[in-house]
């Protein structure tokens, strides 16, 4: 007897476990950096995927029209076969694949949740879905909330932030991001490792504002990459790769430097350090399992750093162990990392931002007692909040003034200089990076800069 899944067993199988899987994110009990594929069959795996994020990043619109078509909601321990009905309503909606087969599989997939009553019911909404759909959706449209996919909080909280943008912010957040890598500038140039993906048959384009950053005009699984698994290349956001830009001026000249990455998981940054300098690493993560992330990574690229469970606000600012430069990619809202994470939507709250601006402050704080004098700290969030985030650094410098709208010139350098796009008609993940330099317990501004600068602005 042949036990492999047939293709329709298949199909359910993976609605079924995509349900299970987005349970605890609809709950606000999970997040996806948790998801789980291994019982999903290897050819089904992209599109358990696109079916997870997809409905996280859809989720008001979904949640909405389940609400209108289901007569009464389903009881508390029947959640999970709302998040089935959410998986339908998703394909239906985004996905090319033919109404029949999403509605089959997914009303068939409730019997692989042991509720195989609920197979009529998923059948009867996705049905009326299906006839209508437009008369639905722009129902449930007129609710600004349904209509951008952001939470009441989060929109009220960018209009604040960016009164003439908040709307194409919301937009540019619902749009998946492009795959972007990071060549390993120790063992091939970004020309050279172009032309490999070219062989392959994977087009790239040259980061505009990262010179080891290549994004991929098609994303693919991270096997596909030419020389992954040998440590040539890894899986960065443009943005991202500027923090190790920004210490640049600080390392290249100071072979076997002390350098410290305070909130380091999962080590992308980290390993970018050491790809770009010769020194001396601390790799610091308060969340130990994390940390496993960031020893797998170094052992792929063939790095070594000093990687250590311990608390950045709890570390002493003794005159022998201060370092010479420091990252702090601080904890933060991640509203700036959306369309990486669409989770986020769902699993952050609006007093989560004062608690996260706090532990800023004491991170902030405790850090600058441990940077050596003549050295250099880089405080980068991914947040679009600026305002919050910039008070974050008033005891080290004057807080910027911020402009009313988003940048559209691109560039480095402090206020008033050319800055890249905070949302973008790529949709760019957006970070704040400000670099600082001590020197006797005070800052004297950055090298480089002009006379009087606060320090490095960039938005991604």
């Amino acid at each position: 007897m042949n036990d492999a899944p047939t293709p329709q067993g298949s199909g359910q199988q993976l609605r079924a476990a995509a349900a299970r899987a987005l349970l605890p994110v609809i709950d606000a009990k999970g997040s996806l950096a948790a998801l789980d594929d291994g019982d999903v069959l290897p050819r089904d795996r992209a599109l358990f995927r696109a079916l997870c994020y997809g409905v996280c990043r859809t989720l008001p619109r979904l949640e909405a029209l389940a609400d209108e078509l289901l007569r009464s909601p389903f009881k508390a321990r029947d959640r999970d076969v709302q998040a089935l009905l959410l998986v339908g309503i998703y394909q239906l909606l985004y996905l090319r694949i033919p109404a029949h087969a999403a509605v089959g599989e997914t009303a068939g997939a409730a019997r692989l949740l042991g509720k195989a009553w609920a197979t009529r019911v998923l059948n009867g909404c996705l049905r009326r879905l299906q006839r209508e759909q437009s008369a639905l959706q722009a129902k449930v449209d007129r609710d600004p909330c349904v209509a951008l996919l952001h939470p009441a909080w989060l929109l009220k909280a960018l209009r604040q932030a960016w009164p003439d943008d908040w709307r194409e912010i919301a937009i540019a957040n619902n749009t998946p991001g492009p795959m972007t890598l990071r060549i390993n500038r120790r063992r091939v140039s970004r020309e050279v490792y172009r032309e490999r993906l070219l062989e392959s048959g994977l087009e790239s384009r040259p980061c505009e504002f990262a010179p080891d950053g290549l994004t991929l005009d098609t994303a693919c699984d991270v096997k596909a990459l030419p020389g992954f698994t040998d440590g040539v290349v890894s899986v960065q956001d443009e943005a991202a790769q500027l923090a190790v830009e920004l210490l640049g001026p600080a390392l290249a000249p100071r072979p076997g430097a002390r350098v410290l990455d305070a909130c380091c998981a999962p080590g992308g940054k980290t390993a970018h350090l050491l790809e770009a300098f010769d020194i001396d690493l601390t790799a610091l993560d308060s969340d130990a399992q994390r940390l496993t992330r960031v020893s797998e990574t170094l052992a792929r690229l063939g790095l070594t750093a000093r990687v250590e469970h311990a608390d950045a606000t709890q570390l002493e600012g003794r005159d022998a162990d201060r370092f010479d430069a420091i990252l702090l990619d601080a904890p933060c809202s991640g509203s700036g990392v959306i369309r990486r994470h669409p989770d986020i939507k769902r699993l952050r709250r609006a007093e989560d931002i004062a608690a996260l601006a706090t532990l800023q402050g004491r991170l902030l704080d405790r850090l600058w007692q441990t940077l050596a004098p003549g050295g250099t700290l880089v405080y980068a969030t991914c947040s679009v909040f600026p305002r919050r985030t910039a008070s974050r650094s008033r005891p080290f410098w004057p807080a910027p003034r911020m402009p009313a709208s988003p940048p559209r010139q691109g560039g480095l350098g402090p206020p008033g200089r050319r800055r890249p796009p905070v949302a973008a008609p790529r949709g760019r993940p957006r970070r704040l990076l400000l670099r600082a330099t001590r020197k006797d317990s005070r800052l004297t501004g950055t090298p480089g800069l002009p006379r009087g600068a606060p320090g490095v602005l960039y938005w991604a």
